[in-house]
């Protein structure tokens, strides 16, 4: 599938209640996972200790932070469309948020996108994206949730 142009506000409407597509998968590696640990100063051993996770943990090796994998979502978001003609976009939020499953360090994973709503707040695209953050090889996604976008659209000046 190739990625999906937006021009404006109104080819953004015809896509209400449709799946928008999916991102290439990402490999979420260790190095990753220990970046993203340094940034937010969460170095919980389950994350960042991959000899103690392969003995003490659940899971047989480190997991991704679940923040981790909701901060990947606006990059893998913009493999599936690409909005143009905005001056700027904004990450407004995240609604309805539920982890479902573990992000296992070096499992791949990609965004599925569908366009649940969008509203114009004189002139500002307030976008409604449902997501789910899929593992490749597991039925269960690693999150779900709607991902709140504000697109400033110059035609809407």
């Amino acid at each position: 599938m190739s990625k999906l142009i937006i021009n404006s506000h109104a080819e953004f409407e015809q896509y209400i209640g449709k799946e928008l597509g999916v991102s290439d998968y990402m490999t979420i590696t260790q190095e990753r996972i220990n970046k993203f640990a340094d940034a937010t100063d969460d170095h919980q051993w389950i994350h960042t200790d991959p000899e103690r996770a392969k003995t003490e943990g659940n899971f047989g090796t480190t997991i991704a932070h679940g923040y981790l994998n909701i901060s990947i979502s606006p990059y893998l978001w913009k493999q599936i469309a690409e909005i143009r003609n905005i001056d700027m976009m904004i990450n407004y939020g995240m609604e309805d948020l539920k982890f479902n499953q573990p992000v296992l360090v070096n499992s791949d994973v990609r965004l599925k996108a569908t366009l649940q709503g969008l509203v114009n707040l004189r002139g500002i695209s307030k976008c409604h994206l449902k997501v789910d953050l899929e593992i490749k090889g597991n039925k269960k996604p690693a999150f779900s949730g709607i991902l709140v976008f504000l697109y400033y659209f110059n035609n809407n000046k």
